[in-house]
């Protein structure tokens, strides 16, 4: 076992692009380095608003929105010590890892061309390209379909042909729940597991007590 203090963890975070109309799997991107930290952001759904109906005020309208932040490291480094064991790393430095992750924000090149043939048909309504169904895997226990809002890169370090050689990825995610895609849809079933899992682990945690709380009860 090596005692680089940045080695990779056996189990890893990252990305599922699964097709959303067959549900083959397109590509799984494994983070080199799980982040040190995730933060998320749970926006309440509630159906009554600022000065609403009173019969409203304790109504939950669907899923709280929830939004996943976090920053991830790509290092080549460490393999451009034995170039002759890693070609792709001493050539291009870590360009096709960041490539994976940038081609998910990007229509295909196909699509692209696919619409610009139908325009130049004289096609009135061309569908927007659909995108796969992104997943976040964060451990077993949460597997989340996503769609990442914000991506931003910051290359830290550069061979001496100006290839990338590590670099931060910060990303952004929205979490799409069945109010977002339905409950036939491959997404919303993974979303009700992922709510199931959070119920099933709240039924697990100890309960307390009114003493605790400094009170003898409620009435």
């Amino acid at each position: 076992m090596t005692s680089y203090p940045r080695s990779p963890r056996l189990i890893k975070g990252g990305i599922v692009l699964v097709d959303p109309t067959s549900g083959a799997i397109r590509r799984v991107i494994a983070l080199q380095y799980n982040p040190d930290t995730l933060t998320r952001t749970l926006a309440v759904q509630a159906a009554g608003g600022e000065g609403g109906d009173r019969l409203e005020a304790m109504r939950l309208k669907g899923p709280p929105t929830e939004t996943i932040k976090l920053d991830a490291e790509i290092d080549t480094t460490d393999q451009l010590e034995f170039p002759e064991k890693n070609r792709d790393a001493a050539e291009l430095g870590v360009f096709p890892q960041l490539a994976a992750l940038e081609t998910i924000v990007y229509p295909s090149s196909a699509s692209l061309q696919a619409a610009n043939g139908l325009a130049s048909a004289g096609t009135l309504e061309i569908a927007p390209a659909e995108a796969p169904l992104t997943l976040f895997v964060w451990s077993k226990a949460r597997v989340l379909p996503v769609r990442i809002t914000d991506f931003s890169i910051t290359e830290e370090a550069f061979d001496p042909n100006l290839n990338p050689i590590r670099a931060k990825i910060s990303l952004g995610m929205r979490v799409l729940s069945v109010s977002d895609l339905g409950f036939a849809h491959k997404g919303g079933s993974l979303f009700m597991a992922y709510l199931q899992s959070k119920e099933q682990l709240a039924a697990r945690s100890a309960a307390g007590a009114f003493s605790m709380l400094g009170i003898g009860g409620i009435g």
